[in-house]
């Protein structure tokens, strides 16, 4: 798609593709003949511009057919640079200024509790997003309002746009933090889909507060010379880029 497109955002597309993996083929409770079906799972990608790894997820799951995928940031496409609820089917909440998916999650979370709803809010987060004054507010009121039935996960790669976090505003003790502001928290390896899974299903399990799982990934998993490196935050892949990332991904596969 990233390439086909000439942009895009590989980098954290790649670090959340064990999470996203294990949220619609193990986790969401989704219809794909029906979008809109009221008691749905709720998945927000806070971090909106890895929507890729997301329409991938979608269109294997039947939402649009996979040729769709080839026109991602397509002058009037359905797959634009950064999800939109209004014209992707599949997609929960528009996304793209980081920061406002979990407050976007905590309403979606409290209209099922105030409506008596037994759906589930899940909330992907890029550590980067923790910058933000917004996403601490959305912590604060996760709490406040007993929501037990949202649970934030932390693609934790530890990069953003200009470099690492520790060099450009570190965040850390992340553990500590949410801690503080009462949640539940776990920490796992993001690309471990057993430790994803089951981090999940305890979170389930949580009563009376809203979880975090915080999963330790690596920014370009699974293509070398991605991997670690915050030049492949965003950037456009050339033919022997793509070529090379394909070769390895095949050899894992």
């Amino acid at each position: 798609m990233i390439y086909k497109a000439g942009s895009g955002h590989p980098g954290g597309s790649l670090s959340a593709s064990e999470i996203i993996t294990s949220l619609y083929f193990h986790i969401l409770n989704i219809d794909s003949s029906n979008p809109d079906w009221p008691e749905r799972d709720r998945f927000i990608i806070s971090k909106g511009h890895a929507c890729p790894i997301v329409y991938a997820a979608l269109a294997k799951k039947g939402y649009f057919e996979k040729k769709i995928l080839s026109s991602l940031r397509k002058i009037n496409s359905i797959l634009q640079g950064h999800p939109d609820m209004i014209k992707t089917p599949g997609i929960d909440m528009t996304t793209g200024s980081l920061g406002n998916g979990l407050s976007a999650g905590v309403g979606m979370a409290l209209s099922a509790k105030y409506r008596g709803k037994d759906y589930f809010t899940y909330v992907l987060l890029g550590c980067s997003e923790h910058n933000e004054g917004i996403l601490w507010e959305a912590a604060m009121s996760g709490y406040k309002f007993k929501l037990d039935n949202l649970i934030a996960i932390v693609d934790y790669n530890k990069l953003q746009i200009d470099g690492y976090n520790n060099d450009v505003m570190p965040i850390e003790p992340l553990e500590d933090k949410w801690k503080s502001f009462n949640w539940h928290v776990q920490r796992i390896n993001g690309h471990n889909i057993i430790q994803i899974i089951e981090s999940i299903e305890v979170a389930k399990k949580k009563k009376g507060v809203p979880s975090v799982i915080i999963a330790d990934t690596i920014k370009g998993k699974g293509i070398s010379y991605m991997e670690d490196k915050c030049v492949w935050h965003g950037k456009s892949i050339s033919i022997d880029d793509y070529n090379t990332a394909i070769t390895e991904l095949k050899g894992k596969f």
